[in-house]
């Protein structure tokens, strides 16, 4: 005979009680994300602050550049200025030196129309701890008691040109005034220059006396020099650059 065998199932295995329990979830897969996502966003910031700070020293740089090459500018004009002045009003120019010529007599204290002449002496006693009066020297701002003079309204007008106060301004003289020089294009403010006029002997250095003199002249004769002080702007008005020369016609 044959036996019928009788089949029983297994009951399932209760979770946690079996011999193969489940693991629990602990969370440490979300832990590690956010810290990624921290990383990333600290590294975000970082790169944008420092394309900030570079797009910005760019900037300063290429602004400092501008008032240098205005200076410059500046610089020349004086000469051209000072070489070939006109007696009439010289075309897209503000004013008139009325002379074709400069010379000693045209410089005062009171730097009128840009020219400069100080007594000796207040070179020797300026001062930019005590400026005041005498002890400044006049490309000094008006702050050190300088006599550059920052009053736009008291000057002849360049943009647009115009032929005011040619007789009575005095300190910083705009580019182009007297020669005619196109305005700069993109700065805050057109570039200035001032000339000062002053003696000294004629000796040069490293040469005897009897030859420093190429036109024969006695070596210790006193001898006209003028410096020339520009001021330069960039695209702000607050980056400037001052350049001087020493300009012996």
């Amino acid at each position: 005979m044959l036996k019928k065998g009788i089949e029983m199932s297994r009951p399932a295995a209760v979770a946690g009680s079996g011999s193969n329990p489940r693991p629990a979830q602990q969370g440490v897969a979300l832990v590690v994300v956010m810290m990624f996502l921290i990383a990333i966003t600290g590294i975000g910031l970082w790169t944008a602050r420092q394309s900030v700070l570079s797009e910005g020293m760019a900037r300063n740089q290429t602004d400092q550049a501008v008032a240098w090459q205005a200076a410059e500018a500046a610089l020349r004009d004086a000469e051209r200025d000072f070489m070939t002045a006109f007696s009439s009003v010289a075309t897209n120019a503000s004013c008139s030196r009325g002379k074709v010529a400069l010379n000693p007599n045209d410089f005062s204290t009171d730097c009128k129309r840009g020219l400069c002449a100080i007594p000796e002496a207040a070179y020797a006693t300026a001062s930019w701890v005590a400026a005041s009066g005498t002890t400044a020297e006049p490309w000094w701002p008006g702050g050190k008691s300088g006599l550059w003079s920052d009053d736009l309204t008291k000057k002849p007008g360049r943009v647009p040109v115009d032929h005011n106060n040619c007789d009575s301004f005095a300190g910083g003289v705009p580019l182009g005034t007297y020669t005619g020089t196109a305005a700069l294009i993109g700065v805050a403010r057109q570039p200035e220059y001032m000339i000062e006029y002053f003696k000294r002997k004629n000796v040069r250095i490293n040469q005897v006396e009897t030859q420093v003199s190429g036109q024969g002249s006695n070596p210790n004769e006193w001898s006209a020099m003028y410096r020339i002080t520009a001021r330069g702007f960039g695209y702000s008005e607050r980056t400037q650059v001052v350049l001087q020369t020493i300009f012996m016609p």
